[in-house]
């Protein structure tokens, strides 16, 4: 018996320590978010009094100056994981939420006050381009234009809805194809290309996933005037 009581302690540790191994690598390998030890340890001063945990907005690894607006973006992963676009502090679109769809995330921010205007998704497979376009085309000057996408964002997405995105300050949806993995930050009125832009290309070469590239991830500050 006393054998036994041994033997399942250590398949018991053995278990534990396997485990947290490969959460380590996946989360890793993920490029997902973990909290840091040393944030842990920076909570506690010297004299061993416990000080608030500061977070910043939208989980961000920096806060953001006073002039500008925190977000985050993350794409979909392959056709099972939705993506995620959070503004300032607020998630606006997630699976979470419920309110993720195939295709194209967007929501739209008044780019003065932060306040949001409008969220939508569109199914650039087997959707209505035209629902897409009218929704583009009712953009504003003034207006962030956040977006995310999920499974394939490409496969309707014709010259005339390119043209407007590009005008959005995109530098990448021209060369959008199927199942390519987009985020993007941009607004109605720019001069230039925006910064805020992650593309990656559906290659079986380099493909993460079974037929799909691997997650996008960008976060930042965005000033709260376009120019």
């Amino acid at each position: 018996m006393r054998a036994t009581g041994v033997l399942r302690i250590v398949v018991v540790l053995f278990t534990l320590v396997s485990t947290w191994l490969f959460a380590s690598t996946y989360l890793k390998n993920t490029s997902m978010n973990s909290i840091n030890m040393k944030t842990w340890l920076r909570s506690y001063t010297e004299s061993g009094k416990k000080m608030p945990l500061i977070q910043n907005k939208c989980n961000n690894r920096r806060s953001c100056p006073e002039h500008t607006f925190s977000f985050k973006i993350i794409s979909g992963a392959a056709n099972v994981v939705g993506p995620s676009i959070c503004f300032d502090g607020n998630v606006l679109m997630s699976n979470v939420k419920n309110n993720v769809g195939r295709g194209l995330n967007i929501a739209l921010i008044n780019g003065t006050t932060g306040q949001l205007i409008k969220i939508d998704s569109f199914d650039m497979y087997s959707g209505d381009i035209k629902v897409l376009l009218d929704f583009m085309k009712g953009i504003k000057k003034g207006t962030l234009v956040l977006l995310a996408s999920y499974d394939d964002p490409a496969t309707k997405l014709n010259d005339e809805a390119r043209k407007l995105f590009s005008d959005l300050g995109s530098k990448y949806v021209s060369q959008m194809a199927f199942r390519d993995n987009w985020i993007f930050l941009g607004g109605s009125g720019l001069k230039s290309k925006s910064p805020f832009e992650q593309y990656l290309k559906n290659d079986k070469e380099t493909n993460k996933y079974d037929g799909w590239p691997e997650v996008l991830e960008m976060e930042g500050c965005v000033p709260k005037r376009i120019d």
